[in-house]
């Protein structure tokens, strides 16, 4: 009987944003190819649970930086290195896509160093996702022709010259993991003088049963929501295009608060998700 020599390799892949149904099928087929899943806080334990094998090894590693709860990315690229050198077949799972805000530089460096093969699976990133289940393009005719994926979790990320510029831009623009910095990052839009037809929108756990869209002018931001702790994990948008969710946003607000994803400092899921099925079109 001939034997069967099994090859290590890490499988880099991006869940979607939220809803499990937003997973590729190339995903799948290699999450279904696991022995370990060393796996995001912001992906649903749907994905896992309906599609790993049940002898498959499901670690969490997940980063919660408000928190301080974060697995150090050394400790993961670790985790990753061993396994791959046992002959496992290792998926890396992240929220989004793998390759926008995902520290994939620092794995694929650890991976490359160690001789381990490896593939990238592009998941949807958050902002398309978000964007869609807001009903609010991020690039429209007579809107905006090009977009920017930015973020904002420290101060010295953009200096003065770069906000006068987004100020002035007609670029949609998307700021993730912000939340922490929301009236920072409106008093210096203000400062430059952004212009009042673009508006801002925050969005709370996008395309999850706890979706909740909040638009506001940057002016009147503060009075409105200045208050607000808004959930994590949340998008923000800036541009023309946020006048466009009124028009076309097919999904309301969610009446019930919770959060969706597992917390790093518990590890264990706060709320149950619904069944993704009711938001079919």
């Amino acid at each position: 009987m001939k034997t069967i020599i099994k090859s290590p390799k890490v499988y880099l892949i991006g869940a979607g944003p939220g809803n499990p149904e937003l997973i590729t099928i190339k995903a799948v087929k290699a999450i279904t190819k696991a022995d370990v899943i060393l796996c995001d806080r912001l992906v649903s334990t749907e994905i896992t649970d309906t599609y790993a094998r049940q002898d498959t090894e499901i670690i969490y590693v997940g980063k919660e930086c408000s928190k301080n709860a974060s697995t150090p990315q050394s400790h993961i690229n670790t985790l990753m290195v061993e396994y791959a050198s046992q002959n496992k077949t290792v998926v890396r799972l992240k929220g989004g896509d793998v390759s926008i805000f995902s520290n994939i530089l620092d794995e694929l460096q650890a991976l490359k160093h160690n001789h381990i093969p490896y593939e990238i699976i592009p998941g949807i990133t958050a902002a398309s996702g978000a964007a869609a289940f807001a009903g609010m393009p991020l690039t429209a005719r007579g809107y905006s022709t090009s977009v920017r994926f930015l973020t904002y979790y420290k101060s010295e990320i953009l200096n003065e010259e770069y906000w006068k510029e987004l100020a002035a831009t007609n670029d949609t623009l998307v700021f993730y993991m912000s939340k922490g910095n929301l009236t920072r990052l409106v008093e210096k839009f203000r400062q430059h003088e952004i212009s009042g037809e673009k508006k801002m929108a925050v969005i709370e756990q996008a395309t999850t049963p706890f979706q909740k869209v909040y638009t506001s002018s940057l002016e009147d931001f503060s009075t409105n929501f200045g208050n607000k702790n808004f959930a994590s994990p949340s998008l923000v948008v800036i541009g023309k295009v946020v006048n466009l969710h009124e028009e076309f946003s097919w999904l309301d607000n969610a009446e019930q608060d919770g959060l969706y994803f597992r917390s790093v400092e518990n590890g264990s899921l706060i709320s149950n998700p619904q069944n993704f099925f009711e938001y079919a079109v």
